[in-house]
C-alpha cells in the first residue's frame, strides 16, 4: 500500500515524529480512545505505523493519560493546560489523575489509586522529589509510601500539599 510516507524504492520512510504527535493529539481530542490498540489502529488509518513502545513514549511525552469515563471504563485524555514533559507539572498531573486516598498505619502511608494507576502515581511522587518521602512501592491500585525517619504523618501530608496543588490527604 503506497501512502504519503512511501519512498521511490517502495520502502516506507518513518513519518516525522512531530506529525505523529499532532495526529495523536487530534485523535484523542476528537474521539473517545480506550486503548493503545485502538489508537494504533486509528493512527494506521492515517498512514502512521507505530510500535507499542513508541506509542507509550509519545503518550507520556504529550502528557496524555487515561481517566475514568461516565460509563465505567477509561479513555485517553489530553493534559489540562499546557505542560512540558519532564517538568513538575506533568508529574503533578500524573499524580492527580490516579490518586484516590491516603491512610496511615504507624509511620507508613498507604495510597489507593484508580486501577492500573499506582505505578504512574508512585513514579510521579518519586520524580517530584518530596524530601519527606524516602521511597514508594507500587502495586496495581495501591502504593506503600515510606517516609524518612522522623517525618510525622501530618508533616508528610503538608509536604505533599506543598508540591501538589489541591491535595487532600489524610493523617
Amino acid at each position: 500500500m503506497k501512502d504519503k510516507y512511501s519512498t521511490r524504492t517502495g520502502r516506507r520512510a518513518a513519518p516525522p515524529r512531530g506529525a505523529r504527535l499532532q495526529a495523536i493529539r487530534r485523535i484523542i481530542a476528537d474521539q473517545a480512545v480506550d486503548s493503545q490498540e485502538h489508537l494504533t489502529e486509528l493512527l494506521r488509518r492515517e498512514g502512521f505505523v507505530v510500535a507499542q513502545g513508541t506509542l507509550s513514549r509519545d503518550l507520556k511525552r504529550l502528557g496524555i493519560g487515561k481517566t475514568p469515563t461516565a460509563e465505567g471504563g477509561y479513555s485517553y485524555q489530553p493534559p489540562e493546560g499546557e505542560v512540558t514533559p519532564g517538568t513538575d507539572a506533568i508529574y503533578v498531573q500524573d499524580f492527580k489523575r490516579g490518586f484516590l486516598t491516603l491512610e496511615f498505619s504507624g509511620q507508613f502511608g498507604l495510597m489507593r489509586t484508580l486501577p492500573g494507576h499506582a505505578n504512574s502515581v508512585a513514579s510521579a511522587l518519586d520524580h517530584l522529589r518530596i524530601r519527606e518521602v524516602l521511597g514508594t512501592i507500587a502495586g496495581d491500585d495501591t502504593i506503600l509510601v515510606v517516609p524518612r525517619d522522623g517525618v510525622t504523618n501530618q508533616r508528610l501530608v503538608r509536604a505533599l500539599g506543598a508540591r501538589i496543588p489541591d491535595f487532600q490527604g489524610g493523617a
